[in-house]
């Protein structure tokens, strides 16, 4: 990324894409002879004895002295000599100079007529609204098929949508385009307008898959405006209904209760993440469909029925499915669908961990080659060296960082900042100013979709880069806790206060490193922990 500077030519400053602004380029081009100009006593392209910063000079003191460049004969036949040139006024790129008496221009570099802010105006006044008789959908095949607006002057209503899009356009840093698209739209849905009509989420999405627009943008100026009726089904709900067919409906009954109090909480209980009620679901459903070929009932299900499902199961699966049973069946019983809950004094036995092994360097090598751009560069050094969740990372605020003093802020705990996070800091933070200057995004990472909103970037977006590779950033964490453990002789209390980790966690990390350094003091003959028995130089991120 090239930061500004001066033209080697007319010394103009700003963002150039190399030695020379376009304007020179442009000069340089049309004027490829080389020489030294007779005002500035310069060697470059001259036109006419002069270069291009001496004849801009002599136009802004032919205007400040009254005569306008032109109209002499002797100018047009480049005959002129200008007057010695004794100053120049330097200015800044692309900021052409205008008259303060000029004409503005009223047309774009197409010849059509420039688009002006609309007026601002406020919610119509409303006397009474008339109840409709039937409601009945609109057709707006007529005017998508069409390339022209609806005639006539904008009403009240979209009026005011139109000063509330320039405002929202404004305080999110919207593209033209994206306005120009939402202008369409609310067009095509305010022209005929009346009191007391609702626009459904429906419709809005028809009309914008139908011209290439965006909805979301339209959907927020119209719920601004209380216009707006969301008659989409619940994806829950779809998804519920899938789930459930095949089960009996006494077992499905409770079961469908239990999962949309898990979704939208109780009178004593809040409401859980969608990924847990999606997990328990899925986890209890093989031996729902079992019970339900048997049972009419959950209460038909005894003890004995929930022991042979588990002893179907080994290790974390078992777990889990004991988890999700318990969940269930202590719903069934506090809202009396079953009179006793059959997975009291079910254990299900101690956890048997498996010992973390390191990251192969060829792997880490591949994740680093795969991290081509700024954003993915940043985001793998963050979970390598930083070892931050990917959840930690999609809600890295602009107020987290601090690059002067070599700070940032990761899950509430203050960290110093290395060489390589603060170089890939400063990249991400150019390539993000550069690419969207008027975003009013709080947090760190951004995309094309999230530039125009106030939310974080998706879980999806931020494995993008390295997903189909064996070095994943979970693998990445994992990798850089299990090195500081290795590094530090498997001290648990030093792994909770650098990376802030649960007392279980690090004494987790701490025995697998003990293990990882017990058998390499047995193979002592090879030489070197079991993280530099073999390894090759690789351009992995070094620590903090």
């Amino acid at each position: 990324m090239i930061g500004p500077r001066g033209c080697i030519d007319c010394l103009a400053w700003g963002r150039l894409g190399g030695r020379r602004c376009i304007a020179c380029s442009v000069f340089r081009h049309d004027n490829p002879d080389r020489d030294r100009c007779a005002g500035c006593d310069r060697v470059l392209a001259i036109k006419n004895g002069y270069c291009r910063m001496c004849w801009h000079q002599a136009v802004l003191d032919g205007n400040a002295a009254g005569r306008r460049r032109g109209t002499d004969a002797a100018y047009l036949h480049g005959q002129l000599e200008l007057a010695p040139i004794r100053h120049h006024q330097l200015f800044f790129d692309r900021m052409k100079y205008r008259r303060a008496s000029g004409p503005v221009h009223t047309r774009d570099r197409r010849g059509r007529p420039r688009k002006t802010a609309p007026p601002p105006a406020g919610p119509p006044h409303v006397a009474w609204i008339q109840p409709p008789l039937f409601t009945i959908g609109r057709d707006y095949t007529r005017i998508i098929d069409s390339t022209a607006y609806p005639a006539g002057p904008p009403g009240p209503w979209l009026a005011w949508a139109r000063h509330l899009a320039r405002l929202r356009s404004e305080a999110r840093g919207w593209h033209p385009a994206l306005l120009t698209g939402v202008d369409r739209i609310l067009t095509i849905l305010l022209s005929d307008h009346i009191p007391g009509d609702t626009i459904t989420i429906t419709q809005i999405h028809t009309l914008c898959k139908r011209l290439g627009v965006g909805a979301e943008r339209v959907c927020e100026v119209l719920s601004d405006m209380d216009l707006l009726v969301d008659d989409r089904q619940p994806g829950f709900d779809v998804w519920l209904q899938r789930k459930l067919t095949g089960l009996t409906p006494g077992i499905r009954s409770a079961v469908e209760a239990w999962l949309r109090t898990l979704h939208d909480g109780g009178p004593r209980s809040r409401a859980r993440h969608p990924a847990t009620v999606w997990n328990y679901l899925n986890k209890a459903l093989p031996s729902l469909h079992a019970w339900s070929n048997r049972y009419a009932h959950l209460r038909e299900v005894t003890r004995d029925d929930i022991i042979a499902e588990l002893d179907a199961r080994n290790g974390v699966q078992r777990e889990n499915l004991l988890v999700a049973l318990r969940s269930l069946f202590r719903h069934c019983t506090k809202t009396r669908t079953i009179f006793r809950n059959a997975t009291i004094r079910i254990k299900v036995g101690q956890r048997v961990y498996g010992v973390f092994q390191p990251l192969h360097p060829d792997d880490v090598d591949q994740a680093v080659t795969a991290a081509t751009t700024p954003a993915a560069r940043l985001v793998l050094a963050l979970a390598a060296v930083h070892a931050a969740r990917t959840s930690q990372i999609r809600v890295l605020r602009l107020d987290d960082v601090d690059l002067g003093n070599r700070r940032i802020i990761i899950a509430g705990r203050i960290r110093p900042m290395d060489d390589l996070t603060h170089q890939l800091l400063r990249q991400w933070l150019e390539q993000r100013q550069h690419r969207w200057p008027a975003t009013t995004n709080p947090y760190l990472l951004i995309n094309q979709q999230t530039a125009t909103e106030t939310g974080p970037v998706s879980t999806f977006w931020t494995k993008k880069a390295l997903r189909g590779h064996a070095a994943t950033l979970e693998g990445l964490r994992r990798d850089r806790q299990l090195e500081e453990a290795l590094t530090h002789g498997g001290d648990p209390l030093h792994l909770a206060a650098v990376f802030g980790i649960d007392a279980k966690t690090a004494i987790r990390y701490a025995t697998t490193a003990r293990r990882l350094l017990e058998s390499a003091a047995e193979h002592h003959d090879t030489g070197g922990s079991p993280r530099t028995q073999g390894r090759k130089p690789s351009n992995r991120p070094e620590n903090p």
